[in-house]
């Protein structure tokens, strides 16, 4: 069987364009459904060519890419941003990640004061203060009765 010159397995360019960190990743995402190519859902062998539009749902995300130059062989990060033309929409923002108290090491268990102090700024960054026993005993937290 001969090499068509003007076409690659998709597994194979989105594994070379760095869509995907491995080509069984790529190849994976085919099977699953994930990849489609000018509308078509395709297996890992089909072939791309210049011009086709590549669809790929990764992580939540749709990334829309139409294939510039075709590549065999995975390259750097900038020759393989040339091999593309990305059509992704932005993505979705990213929530805040709240800042997590540290404490020194060594500096022993938190004072009542400290802990207020902590549920007074998890309260103010929006975030529900944290739920302990109360100072009941476990079987008292259960609602269980003596």
């Amino acid at each position: 069987m001969g090499e068509d010159e003007t076409s690659v397995r998709v597994d194979s360019w989105i594994w070379a364009v760095r869509l995907a960190k491995t080509r069984s990743a790529a190849a994976t995402a085919c099977r699953g459904g994930h990849v489609r190519v000018n509308g078509e859902r395709v297996k890992p062998a089909a072939n791309v060519r210049p011009g086709d539009e590549v669809r790929l749902r990764q992580a939540g995300r749709e990334r829309i890419v139409v294939v510039r130059h075709l590549l065999r062989k995975r390259v750097g990060a900038p020759v393989a941003a040339e091999a593309y033309v990305d059509n992704s929409p932005p993505p979705p923002p990213r929530e805040e990640v709240p800042v997590i108290a540290v404490r020194d090491r060594g500096a022993g268990r938190p004072t009542k004061r400290d802990r207020r102090e902590t549920e007074r700024l998890r309260g103010a960054m929006g975030l529900a203060p944290r739920r302990g026993n109360g100072g009941r005993s476990a079987g008292d937290a259960r609602g269980e009765e003596d």
